[in-house]
């Protein structure tokens, strides 16, 4: 029954993807974050239904007349130095047939994201982007956040399986960071209704991540709620807020929730943490030695024999950092951090020239933007602890936040700019943000 029931979901949508091709990156995020075929017991878990939606995507952009580019921005030039690096050390890699089978994945949501950046055109396209992105991790986190509560924390959570997110580790991390992006979608809902549901949804997904007893998602918790408080504009209630939400959450975990994170601090003691550290040391000496890195999966016991301290203890690298280290060198991080630094720089820039603006619009924007930030620091806190550099969250992110900039940049349709020209005088102007300051002054 589920099969069929995703064949019709899938089947139904194709029509609309050929129509407006901006429907299929919809479709394609739900099945990458969600996975409905992991859920499914029959023919569904063969089907290549995310490659059936990206062929259909393409196709329909083939014979769209609609303007296709690319936003011009400094992101997007990195960006693409950095998949044209990540090639070049491919072909360099230690374990070759690994690397092309991961150089294949991550490409496949490298192109789907940079599809997103054109074909998600206005803030209407980019909030429905990231209702499906919520729902999809949500999905998980909220019925793992009815699991925890119901069985007081004693069992981990997990996503779904052969996923990106199949690990409890995983999953709350990815959960974290659509908590914010839950509080964006609060802020800029009207109905009563809709926003107390999502006050639940937020609640339980905050639950899930405990419930999932990663000490990763734990650390990243705690600077989460630190950055939230400190870009919060009420500072007292925000506080108590957090408080509170602590103090919930603490109350329903069991013994076992407290004896694992209490290895945070003995972790000298903690096999798990010495595998990390172990791993760490692998990559590091890697890209000290080799210039291109290992390329991608270089893990196995021929490479740990020359690399790490203890040879025999073979993992993945547990951090977005170290892993984008030993795979492509030191210039394939140089340019991985300065992603997500230019990225933070263009929020920044939204959150700047949309302060204390009268336009509720261009305010929800800054409130998206700080929302962003904060996912970032989720990703970032959390994922120095998790090998997750590949995920198509964290780029979906970078993706939406160089949208927004542009659309600062460059106004929509029948739009005015913040600083209330019209928008054909101001594209000429993009290159220097005093020109683009609001009348207004601080949030």
């Amino acid at each position: 029954m589920r099969d069929l029931l995703l064949l019709f979901i899938v089947t139904g949508t194709l029509p609309f993807i050929l129509r407006h091709a901006y429907i299929g990156v919809y479709v394609w995020s739900w099945l990458s974050y969600m996975n409905p075929q992991r859920l499914a017991f029959g023919f569904a878990l063969s089907v290549p239904w995310a490659q059936i939606v990206a062929i259909t995507l393409l196709i329909s952009m083939f014979f769209s007349s609609e303007r296709k580019a690319l936003p011009k921005d400094k992101v997007v030039v990195v960006w693409i130095i950095y998949l044209l690096w990540m090639t070049f050390t491919t072909f360099f890699a230690l374990q070759p047939e690994a690397a092309w089978e991961g150089f294949d994945t991550v490409m496949k949501i490298q192109f789907v994201t940079f599809l997103t950046m054109i074909l998600i055109t206005d803030q209407r396209k980019i909030d429905l982007l990231i209702w499906t992105i919520v729902l999809s991790i949500g999905f998980y986190s909220f019925k793992g956040g009815i699991f925890t509560l119901i069985h007081g924390g004693h069992y981990r959570v997990y996503g779904p399986m052969s996923s990106y997110i199949e690990e409890n580790n995983a999953l709350g991390l990815a959960s974290l960071m659509i908590v914010p992006l839950a509080y964006y979608l609060y802020r800029t809902s009207r109905g009563r209704f809709l926003r107390w549901g999502l006050a639940l949804f937020t609640f339980l997904t905050v639950v899930s991540v405990l419930g999932s007893q990663s000490r990763g998602a734990f650390l990243a918790i705690l600077a989460v709620g630190t950055f939230f408080w400190l870009k919060s504009s009420s500072k007292l209630i925000s506080g108590i807020g957090i408080v509170l939400l602590a103090l919930i959450g603490f109350s329903i975990m069991s013994d076992t929730w407290f004896e694992r994170m209490e290895t945070i601090r003995n972790y000298q003691e903690d096999a798990s943490a010495q595998s990390r550290l172990n791993s760490w040391t692998y990559n590091l000496n890697l890209a000290s030695d080799r210039f291109v890195g290992g390329g991608f999966r270089s893990e196995s016991p021929q490479t740990f024999a020359i690399y790490a301290p203890n040879p025999d203890d073979v993992h993945a690298a547990h951090s977005i950092f170290f892993g984008v280290l030993g795979d492509h060198g030191w210039v394939g991080l140089i340019l991985f951090l300065t992603i997500l630094m230019l990225t933070w720089r263009s929020l920044s820039f939204v959150i700047r020239e949309t302060r204390n603006s009268e336009d509720e619009k261009l305010a929800n924007k800054g409130v998206l933007a700080k929302m962003l930030q904060v996912s970032l620091i989720a990703y970032c806190s959390g994922g120095a602890f998790l090998g997750l550099a590949y995920f198509d969250l964290p780029w979906h992110i970078i993706a939406i936040s160089i949208l927004l900039k542009s659309q600062l940049q460059v106004p929509e349709a029948g739009q005015t700019s913040p600083a209330g020209e019209a928008p054909e005088r101001k594209r000429g102007l993009a290159s220097n943000s005093r020109n683009m300051r609001l009348r207004s002054g601080r949030l």
